[in-house]
């Protein structure tokens, strides 16, 4: 059966606000929980770390849409399983950090990852690696609509 979250699905400002709220908290519940702030990614064979950032960013786009809001309920499967992409010779694509946007300042690469959540669809997880430390931490989840 089914679980039924306790946001709404509409898309006017107080469905946005409650859904932000709903994502908040629920990291708050999932730090409580997970105390090391990390999951070990296998495609990146590195541990992804949550933070301060990974919320914000995460709360301020994917309380846009339901989809997006479950999707972020998953969070623990998809650092763990989610896929980066690779080219012909098995390295890792990454991207420049985009100029301009002050939440990708501090990243020296921006790694665009995919998970195929069954009976789900797919979500897209972007991982940012700090510049000097080379940590990778979450920057933002969102579901993939219609594709």
């Amino acid at each position: 059966m089914d679980k039924v979250y306790p946001f709404p699905i509409g898309n006017d400002k107080e469905d946005y606000q409650a859904r932000k709220k709903f994502i908040v908290n629920f990291y708050a519940n999932w730090i409580a929980i997970n105390t090391t702030k990390h999951v070990f990614n296998k495609s990146l064979n590195s541990f992804i770390e949550v933070k301060h950032l990974s919320i914000n960013e995460t709360a301020g786009k994917a309380a846009y849409n339901y989809k997006s809001t479950l999707a972020v309920t998953f969070l623990t499967e998809i650092l763990e399983n989610a896929k980066a992409k690779k080219d012909e010779k098995g390295s890792l694509v990454f991207e420049k950090p985009k100029e301009h946007v002050k939440n990708q300042e501090r990243f020296s690469k921006i790694f665009t990852m995919y998970y195929e959540k069954p009976d789900y669809g797919k979500i897209k997880l972007t991982v940012g690696e700090l510049r000097g430390s080379k940590q990778r931490v979450q920057y933002c989840i969102t579901a993939i609509e219609n594709d």
